[in-house]
């Protein structure tokens, strides 16, 4: 016989955690439990970086043409002046256009909309502007400046997890500029040094995706960050929809909601259901439901 959902759900927190109460309707649960790796089915996040015309836009449309079959299922939310219809040959995509303030909660409100929506793939065309706009915010605070990225970082911080927990693909893009450095050389002169492209965000912001491309002038791209394996350590190619095909491939090998699901459905007593549980914890926010449903 399966417990009840109260019991369950206390079974749960005296077998399988350590936790306190943070208030009387929030609680934080640590689970205590090493378990075998396994990769479950994901949507993927990346990001395009580059100069002006080095195909970020066109890329990513073709790139979601491979992650779906369907385009009419792709929203691009296009914060460069309307550049997303310039490729509207490529097929039936929607555009949601965002306009100034680029402020991080307006690119999780048009997150949001696009998820509403039904949207299998989401383009953020770019997410440089939120960057700028933070840097605005940050420069125009009175008092310390250091302390003041009290401030700045949680709302960059909130804007990141909503990309990375969309239900979505999503495809973000990057502006680059020169960077530079300054180096003092054996005579005691100090010389400007070139460092290469910069992307127009904070720092380390491409290790938050699972891809990274970067995109030359040719409209070549090279994984800078890849995760998947599937473009590591390999040389310069043109992304095409094939390539969006082959991130759609490694997107679905693994274990699926579904499957968990089914697992649940199948579980013979408590007992399962808590293995169930304790193996594949990734799921629980997904199937919590079908989870404390389980009954007799």
């Amino acid at each position: 016989m399966l417990l009840t959902s109260t019991a369950f759900l206390q079974a749960l927190a005296i077998s399988l955690f350590t936790f306190k109460i943070i208030s009387s309707e929030k609680l934080i649960i640590n689970i205590m439990k090493i378990r075998k790796a396994t990769k479950k089915q994901s949507k993927i996040k990346m990001s395009l970086q580059g100069p002006a015309g080095s195909g970020k836009s066109f890329s990513s449309i073709l790139l979601a043409k491979g992650l779906v079959s369907d385009l009419s299922k792709v929203v691009v939310i296009d914060t460069e002046s309307g550049s997303a219809d310039l490729y509207s040959h490529l097929g039936d995509y929607q555009v949601l256009r965002l306009v100034p303030p680029y402020s991080p909660e307006r690119y999780i409100e048009a997150i949001e909309s696009c998820e509403k929506f039904g949207a299998e793939v989401i383009i953020i065309d770019s997410i440089s502007h939120c960057w700028e706009e933070l840097l605005f915010y940050h420069s125009q605070l009175p008092g310390n400046s250091f302390s003041n990225w009290g401030k700045v970082t949680p709302r960059q911080n909130q804007f990141l997890r909503k990309i990375l927990s969309s239900s979505a693909h999503v495809i973000a893009t990057l502006r680059v500029k020169q960077d530079y450095v300054l180096s003092e050389k054996t005579n005691g002169k100090v010389q400007v040094e070139k460092l290469g492209l910069k992307s127009i965000q904070r720092d380390g912001v491409d290790y938050e995706f699972t891809v990274s491309f970067e995109l030359d002038m040719q409209n070549n791209a090279k994984a800078i960050k890849d995760r998947t394996g599937l473009f590591a350590n390999q040389p310069a190619f043109k992304i095409s929809s094939e390539t969006g095909r082959t991130i759609a491939n490694w997107c679905t090998s693994g274990l699926s909601a579904n499957d968990i699901s089914e697992m649940i459905s199948n579980s013979k007593n408590e007992a399962e259901l808590v293995e169930i549980y304790k193996s594949y914890p990734d799921f629980y926010h997904v199937l919590q439901d079908e989870f404390i449903n389980r009954k007799e």
